[in-house]
């Protein structure tokens, strides 16, 4: 079923409001895509105006920032995700999620399903 990102069909005092406009395709959600530990595959997803957004399926790299340097390091694990503990389990990147990389533990500052990339902070030095 398709989740529309509309103003609802009813006020606040549970009565109907008129409808002045049909849905529009660009007014459509969509489903929630996780993005895994495995070799980058990307879905490239037409938006509004005829741009493209890039959804990131898997990974296996980050770039890192450590001070003012960004290095990019390979992903080992998800540590913890604090959106769902069942992302952990699954090893599902999202932003705020803590991954082990190479380098250290890193906080995810991207949103893979919306930017196409990882980006982290790096958490503590090994």
């Amino acid at each position: 079923m398709t989740l529309w990102q509309r103003k609802s069909k009813r006020k606040l005092t549970g009565g109907r409001l008129k409808k002045n406009a049909k849905k529009k395709k660009r007014e459509r959600g969509r489903d929630f895509v996780p993005t895994k530990i495995e070799k980058r595959k990307i879905r490239k997803i037409r938006v509004t105006g005829g741009n493209v957004k890039i959804s990131l399926l898997s990974e296996n790299f980050a770039n890192i920032t450590v001070g003012k340097e960004t290095k990019r390091a390979k992903i080992l694990s998800v540590i913890e995700n604090y959106a769902n503990p069942h992302l952990t389990r699954q090893n599902v990147i999202t932003k705020g999620c803590i991954i082990e990389t190479e380098l250290g533990k890193a906080r995810v500052t991207s949103r893979p399903g919306q930017h196409g990339i990882i980006n982290a902070v790096l958490l503590g030095e090994k």
